[in-house]
């Protein structure tokens, strides 16, 4: 039911209690809170990684807890989410500070994305960035994923980048 994934530096895997506080600290990165919001609470991040679980149960996939190969540390998230409310199955990911700038949330989104269109068959994937993440562009971009108009996504207007169909 929660299959696990491996890249060459990456292992995508379940989320597990031992998460929520390096999740914690990912909200609480300055980047984070201009996308996310401000004022994430231990309570909140822990009953997010429960909606990431149980996202697993209703849909039958969902995010993955990244993981860092060489040294077994949580580095982020990567995965597919669709909630009730969305309109796509979007190509979502997120990394701790701590390992940003190697590539990693490139490898993680490309090893999500490939799921999606090649395991589960899913007709279509996007990602919603805001305009001005651009760390999230660059990354769309390198995916080869484009423009496809616009989603309101915590209060604020993103740009869906349609992923190219594999």
């Amino acid at each position: 039911m929660f299959p696990e994934l491996e890249t060459e530096r990456l292992r995508l895997r379940q989320f597990r209690e031992a998460d929520v506080e390096p999740l914690l600290a990912f909200y609480q990165d300055p980047l984070s809170q201009k996308i996310f919001g401000p004022d994430a609470s231990y309570g909140e991040v822990w009953r997010g990684v429960a909606k990431f679980i149980g996202h697993w149960t209703l849909r039958g996939f969902g995010q993955w807890a990244v993981e860092e190969k060489s040294s077994g540390r949580f580095a982020g998230y990567a995965g597919l989410w669709f909630p009730g409310d969305f309109a796509d199955v979007e190509v979502g990911y997120g990394l701790h500070p701590a390992f940003r700038g190697k590539g990693y949330a490139l490898e993680a989104a490309r090893a999500a994305r490939d799921h999606g269109y090649r395991t589960l068959g899913l007709p279509r994937l996007v990602s919603y960035i805001a305009p001005d993440n651009q760390p999230s562009l660059r990354i769309a971009e390198r995916l080869e994923a484009t423009p496809d108009g616009s989603f309101l996504l915590h209060g604020k207007p993103h740009t869906i980048y349609l992923h190219k169909k594999l």
